[in-house]
Order: C-alpha cells, then structure tokens, then sequence
C-alpha cells in the first residue's frame, strides 16, 4: 500500500499557499480599513485612497500574470490553480478604485464625471481597462470555460491589453513625463518594466530554453555522484 505521507504533504502545502496569497491580498484591505479608523489615512484621505487601491489592483494584476513564468523558471507547478483567485483580488480592489473615483471624489455627479473622463486621458486609459476587466472576472469561474469553449481564452488574452492600459493610466496620473523620464515616474516604470519580462518569458523560444534548462539542473542534480 503506498503510504500517505507525500499526497499530505502536498495537500499542506496546497493549504498553506492559499491561505498565503488569501491573507496578503487582505492585508491591504484592513490596513486601509485601520488607518480610516485612525485618522491616518494622510491630509488627502480621498486621493490616498484612490491612489493605493489603485496600485494594490495593479500589483494583484502583474502577480497573476506572473505565474505561468513562475512556473517555467522554476517549476512551480501549484502556483497555477490560484491565477484565478489573484485576478478577482486584482478586480476586487479596481472596483474599489472605480467606486471611491465616482463617490466619495465626484458625489456620483455624472455631468462631472463625464467632463473630467473626456478631458483627462489617463481617466479613459483606466476607464477602458476597467470596463475589459469586467467580462474576464465574471466568466473566471469554470462554468464559462465549458459555455464558452475556445471563445474562453480568446476573451481571457484581453489581460494583455489590460495591464500596459492600466500602467499607462498610472504613468499618466503622476506627476512628470512618463516618456521623458522625468517626475515621479520611477514606480510606473518599474511596473511597466516587469509588465514586459512577464511577456518576453511567454514567448515560445525563451520558455522552451528555460523549461530545457531547469530540466537538465535537475537532471545533472540526480546523477551528481554522492559524496563519499
């Protein structure tokens, strides 16, 4: 009877990542939450608000762009399963940002709202991309994938027209010239610059050489002669 130890161990491991990645995209939430019950939520509380859930979305975003790379670097086949739960996160804090922008900034003042979008490009950069980001979380659960067939993922791969919107957004809303290089433009293009690693390691050549790679340090890893 083959023992049960490995398949446990699997399953705590399971366990303990999706407790990980559940607890640190709370975190943001309740810490937001503890600084409006402080006070501390800086002399701008609106903007501060919009600011943050903004870049939290932004982040959750690239995360899960970054597990299938994750996995063809480094084998990590369990970061998989949870793709899914990093993009609602991503959604769940955008929808956040979209709803603090039209209340509590604009009092739902839909004249307003029209005006600031039409004459502000960044605001139609993020507007667009919220408005993408809305079919690809209602159809993320497995229901749709068998509704939806290959039409599925075609409608998932609008993620990479997603997030370089979402990072023009806020390299557009900063202070200083994304493109010159000058303002505040260091965290836009950090995010950015990670935006196209992620995408230079899904091009089929590099994640076969990599794939072939971690395949051959494993290999050379078992045949190495034991020390005596």
């Amino acid at each position: 009877m083959p023992s049960l130890a490995p398949i446990l161990l699997l399953a705590r491991r399971r366990l303990s990542l999706r407790f990980l990645i559940h607890l640190g995209a709370w975190l943001p939430a309740a810490q937001l939450l503890f600084q409006a019950l402080t006070g501390d939520l800086t002399a701008n509380p609106i903007q501060y608000l919009e600011q943050r859930t903004g870049r939290i979305a932004l982040t959750l975003l690239l995360l899960s762009l970054a597990v299938t790379p994750l996995n063809t670097l480094f084998g990590w086949r369990e970061l998989l399963p949870h793709r899914r739960t990093l993009g609602l996160y991503a959604f769940f804090y955008a929808a956040a940002h979209v709803i603090i922008f039209l209340d509590l900034d604009y009092g739902l003042a839909w004249g307003l709202i029209t005006q600031t979008v039409l004459e502000k490009p960044y605001i139609i950069a993020g507007s667009v991309a919220f408005f993408l980001l809305i079919p690809l979380a209602i159809t993320s659960f497995d229901i749709w994938k068998i509704r939806l067939g290959k039409t599925w993922k075609h409608l998932h791969r609008l993620v990479y027209l997603i997030a370089p919107l979402v990072i023009l957004h806020y390299a557009w809303g900063e202070k200083g010239d994304f493109f010159r290089l000058s303002g505040e433009v260091a965290r836009p293009w950090g995010y950015a610059l990670l935006f196209a690693l992620l995408m230079a390691l899904r091009i089929p050549a590099l994640r076969r050489f990599f794939t072939s790679f971690r395949t051959r340090v494993r290999l050379s890893g078992l045949l190495r002669p034991p020390i005596p």
